[in-house]
């Protein structure tokens, strides 16, 4: 029997663990949410409930599980496996989070930022294959970015690198000129679905007030993209200053380190053509000249198990693809 690898995603609102062979393929998978307001006690509760029953279903599937793959929504030390901090969910500053899968379930276990571990399977298996330089970024509950250079992941002191969510773009919402703020206060899935909840007047005649049935306080991301595509002009002027914030912050990362390929993930990129379509002309717009037309800007292919597959993947050499 081949020996399996369980893999784990600690997000900011998600939470999975599953079985995965060593081609990174996901063979089950246990999906649940992080438990509104117990931080990262709850979090780990979750795990101590959920994992037993996974291993038992090892026996199953296919084999005995060798390793645990961690990807966690935040900062890591990846020589100790620490969690340095997260930026959604409280409690996880300096989580011996390595060492609590060690003890818990009796298995070596690896610990890496889960949008490095989304990069690096979209990497291996989705749509970086063929590249040798390639740039993921997973927009959800925050904004991440994986670096993969000479196809190596960069992970520059061993606390990650790529981070293009906590770079600083224009402020359009300040009064004042020149104001700039983090990407991710602008444009994660959270902070677009305040500010539209808090700023957009929607009435029984607008698209976006018959999808969220007069209610501001249940618009998502998922509806404000449907709103715009069908053409809802206070929804399109909001995709599209999120889609020029998201398009500049990409044309720098493209201008620093030239990928040919980005790909682009999580909640708010499944708004589809109507951000994606002005992200592109934002990055053709202000990237470094002689770059135009050396990179290509496409939707991530592996969807909701891209964090457990990198897990599994990175578990396997034991960080080894990440030195």
């Amino acid at each position: 029997m081949e020996a399996l690898t369980l893999g784990v995603e600690i997000g900011g609102t998600k939470l999975q663990v599953a079985l995965g062979d060593r081609s990174g393929a996901i063979l089950e998978t246990q999906r649940g949410a992080a438990p509104a307001g117990e931080g990262a006690e709850g979090i780990l509760g979750w795990f101590r409930r959920e994992v037993p029953a996974m291993l038992e279903r090892a026996r199953v599937v296919g084999g005995p599980v060798e390793c645990i793959g961690v990807g966690f929504g935040g900062p890591v030390d990846s020589a100790t496996g620490r969690a340095l901090a997260s930026f959604q969910v409280s409690g996880w500053q300096d989580v011996a989070l390595k060492h609590w899968f060690e003890e818990a379930f009796g298995l070596p276990a690896t610990v890496h930022n889960d949008t490095n571990a989304g990069g690096w399977a979209e990497y291996c298996l989705g749509a970086g294959r063929g590249t040798r330089h390639f740039f993921y970024t997973n927009i959800g509950s925050g904004i991440g970015g994986a670096l993969i250079l000479d196809g190596r992941l960069h992970n520059g002191q061993g606390f990650g690198a790529g981070e293009m969510g906590h770079t600083y773009v224009p402020d359009w919402r300040a009064e004042e000129a020149g104001a700039a703020d983090k990407l991710e206060n602008l444009c994660s899935g959270w902070n677009i679905e305040r500010r539209v909840r808090s700023s957009i007047e929607v009435s029984p005649e607008t698209v976006l007030g018959k999808l969220c049935g007069g209610d501001r306080q249940s618009i998502t991301c998922a509806m404000l993209g449907e709103a715009a595509q069908a053409g809802d002009s206070a929804a399109q002027e909001e995709v599209e200053r999120v889609a020029a914030s998201i398009g500049l912050a990409i044309a720098n990362v493209i201008t620093l380190f030239h990928p040919e390929r980005v790909a682009l993930g999580g909640g708010v990129s499944l708004m589809g053509k109507v951000l994606l379509e002005p992200l592109r002309r934002e990055v053709e717009r202000c990237v470094f000249d002689p770059y135009r037309g050396h990179y290509e800007i496409v939707p991530c292919e592996l969807g909701e198990s891209v964090v457990l597959a990198g897990a599994v993947l990175l578990a396997q050499v034991e960080g080894g693809a990440a030195a």
